[in-house]
């Protein structure tokens, strides 16, 4: 893989950002957008734990998709305070995915403002993702094939972004949105993978209070170095190609997907994966 830094500003205008990161569809990390918002100053795994520690949450980890397995279905459930210390005291595989603030605890929307990026932002659908050291997410890109602005808090978080353009290369996995789960990106086994070799993306690192735009149906892995959080707010597709991709994502290949693990199980998932290498593999270049 050849990963080309991500370009990073201090501030942006509206303007720029348009002209510059939106319209080419480029990503970009802002390095001090919100430093007036309160939750820059309280946000933090002690001050979450006090407002919301009762909370139950749903957790996921790293293990590969089950025929059994729900769309977005959790692997566990536990309460907030008792997840928080656990990422305090020792590297955890589970990670909280898509908690909806507004929904869980409302009072956090009071800690933050959505930002005018020039582009309308979907204003219920705040999310927090939370993982312990050397969690990670699947290679993946969201259904909707959003366009994502991610703000990272406390802690250090690894990005690893690829453009759709890039998809042939990276061992997706059909009527899915991830690649094949065994593949590390963080560090890649060319010779199980040697067509990754071929790819292009970018890499970031997030600190506390830096914000990453995510450009529609970016492909993207998460990593996180030390314990931490993050929250995602998201705009629709503008593309029409992407908007007609993220109808039938929703309107048709979940539906498939699941309707095929009903029928033929575990065989399905793994016709699935061998899939993935056989039909990318066809691509080695010598």
């Amino acid at each position: 893989m050849k990963l080309t830094e991500i370009p990073r500003v201090e501030t942006i205008t509206k303007e720029d950002f348009l002209t510059h990161y939106f319209k080419p569809q480029k990503p970009v990390v802002i390095e001090r957008f919100i430093e007036n918002w309160p939750a820059f100053e309280k946000w933090n795994l002690d001050y979450i734990k006090g407002i919301a520690g009762d909370k139950f949450v749903p957790l996921y980890d790293d293990r590969p998709v089950q025929h059994k397995d729900g769309f977005n279905e959790p692997h566990a459930r536990m309460q907030l305070s008792k997840y928080i210390d656990l990422l305090k005291a020792k590297p955890t595989k589970y990670r909280i995915f898509l908690w909806n603030i507004l929904k869980e605890v409302p009072e956090l929307q009071k800690d933050f403002s959505f930002p005018d990026f020039g582009i309308k932002l979907m204003k219920g659908l705040p999310m927090l993702f939370f993982g312990g050291t050397d969690s990670h997410t699947f290679m993946h890109y969201d259904i909707d094939l959003g366009n994502i602005f991610h703000f990272h808090f406390e802690g250090e978080k690894e990005c690893i972004l690829f453009p759709q353009s890039e998809t042939r290369y990276l061992y997706k996995v059909p009527h899915s949105l991830i690649t094949h789960e065994s593949i590390d990106f963080s560090n890649p086994d060319y010779d199980r993978w040697p067509v990754l070799k071929q790819a292009n993306g970018y890499r970031t690192s997030l600190r506390h209070g830096e914000v990453l735009y995510m450009p529609e149906g970016y492909w993207h892995y998460m990593k996180y170095i030390t314990p931490g959080f993050s929250m995602s707010l998201r705009a629709i597709a503008r593309n029409p190609k992407n908007l007609a991709k993220a109808l039938y994502n929703v309107l048709v290949m979940r539906h498939f997907d699941v309707l095929m693990r009903k029928i033929k199980g575990q065989k399905w998932i793994d016709q699935k994966n061998e899939k993935a290498i056989s039909r990318t593999n066809l691509l080695k270049t010598g």
